[in-house]
Formats: C-alpha cells, sequence, structure tokens
C-alpha cells in the first residue's frame, strides 16, 4: 500500500532527527486515520521537501515520526499557470483537484464575464479557503511534495497584464484557428493558460488577451466543460515540452 502523506512545516530536516505532526493534520492521522507505532508515512512540507519515517509516538493530539529519508522535488524549469474561469457548483473543486493531480503550479481563479458564479467581497476569502483546502488534499492524495498556489482572484484587465510577464499564455478557444499542437512549447519559464467559463469567452476577452500577447489555440475538435479544459491543455503542454525537448 502507497505510504499517506501528510503536510506540516519542515525545518531543515535530517536524518534521525524526530518530526511533529500536530494541529488539524495530527489529530486527523492520529484519531480518524488510526496511524500506530512502526507504521511509515511521510511528510511534507508543501514546496518541495518531504520526510519518511515510522511513527514514533502516537496520541489522541498527534503523532511524531523518526526520519529515515530526507526527500526532495525538484522545481519543474516550467511553471504551469491555469487561470480558472470560476465554476458553478461542485465544478470548481473538480478543476482544481485534478489540475493538482496533473502537476499545475498556480491556479489563478478569473471572474470573467460570462461566468456565472461570482465571488462578491464578503465570499472571496471563503471560496479560496475551499480553492486551497482542495488544492492540499489532492496533493496529498497523490502524494505530491509540492502544493500549488491558489492565488487572489484577477479581472480581465490585471491578466493582461500578466500576459506580458510570461514567456507563453495561451488562451483555450474553441474558435482559434491554430492547434495547441502547433506551438513552439518554452523549456523554461511561465506558462500561462486560460480556461473560459461554461458559457465561454466574449469576443472582447479574447481580443483584449490577444492584443496582450496571447495565442489563441484549439485544444479539442469538441467544445469542453470548463473543469474539463484545463486538464486537457495542461496535459498537452506537457507531452509538447517533452516532445520538444
Amino acid at each position: 500500500m502507497t505510504e499517506p502523506l501528510f503536510l506540516a512545516d519542515l525545518d531543515s530536516p535530517e536524518v534521525g532527527q524526530l518530526v511533529a505532526l500536530t494541529g488539524d493534520e495530527g489529530r486527523h492521522a492520529a484519531a480518524v486515520r488510526r496511524l500506530r507505532v512502526g507504521e511509515i508515512i511521510l511528510i511534507s512540507d508543501g514546496n518541495g521537501t518531504a520526510v519518511r519515517g515510522p511513527v514514533a509516538t502516537a496520541d489522541k493530539t498527534g503523532l511524531s515520526i523518526t526520519v529515515e529519508e530526507v526527500l526532495h522535488s525538484p522545481a519543474s524549469p516550467v511553471k504551469y499557470v491555469a487561470v480558472q474561469a470560476l465554476p458553478k457548483g461542485d465544478r470548481a473543486e473538480l478543476a482544481v483537484e485534478m489540475l493538482t493531480e496533473l502537476g499545475i503550479d498556480e491556479i489563478v481563479p478569473w471572474q470573467s464575464e460570462r461566468s456565472v458564479v461570482r465571488w462578491a467581497p464578503d465570499r472571496t476569502e471563503r471560496g479560496l479557503t475551499r480553492w486551497r483546502a482542495t488544492a492540499r488534499e489532492a496533493a496529498k492524495q497523490c502524494r505530491r511534495f509540492r502544493v500549488p498556489t491558489v492565488a487572489m482572484p484577477m479581472t480581465t484587465a490585471e491578466l493582461a497584464l500578466r500576459i506580458a510577464q510570461t514567456d507563453l499564455t495561451v488562451v483555450l478557444h474553441e474558435a482559434a484557428e491554430e492547434r495547441l499542437g502547433s506551438f513552439d512549447i518554452p523549456t523554461s519559464g511561465e506558462v500561462m493558460f486560460i480556461i473560459g467559463p461554461e458559457g465561454g469567452l466574449t469576443d472582447e476577452e479574447v481580443d483584449t488577451f490577444t492584443a496582450a500577447g496571447g495565442r489563441a489555440a484549439l485544444i479539442s475538435e469538441n467544445v469542453l466543460r470548463t473543469s474539463t479544459a484545463g486538464i486537457v491543455a495542461l496535459a498537452q503542454l506537457q507531452a509538447l515540452r517533452v516532445r520538444g525537448n
């Protein structure tokens, strides 16, 4: 069975050191998962470092492990950023979960023109908390040592400014003339892709993004749901980068 992964702060861990898992994460491991002394687990800081070892102590408040291995997951030379138009219902969590599993580095919520869901100021923090919790749990589930960043929401104008800072920005659009497979993908730097809402991007949004340097791309013969499109785009970008190398 795959060893379970938990998240905690790690301060320059070394082999032989005791590392404690406390708080909600520790209580979940000890009381819900009922991990016992001697069982092997992983603890990661969510930033690429993890430790592996047997549980040394356990009670209802948490547990500790004796570090047998210190593991590192180096950052990729390419940073993938998904701009996700706010989906409705549980599709937001589904999109965040699948993007995390596939290796996204950053997710930017976007209040697009046709988004049914609206994050009013009093709902923004709640929405961000939900997306960040989903990313954390998905990273643990897929044994990923790096938890993606869920950034503050951006407006269309703010995204246009960020496009200039990327090495490539892809605007996913069902009417695009170019296929993503025809693009030359950077081997380093930041690659961003913009996922529209269920109702699609407006012409004005496409014009704004392409005028800022984004490139519209087709990723499927069919119109994909907003929670699916990002997964397809990220998988294609990763495959194209590997092929280019």
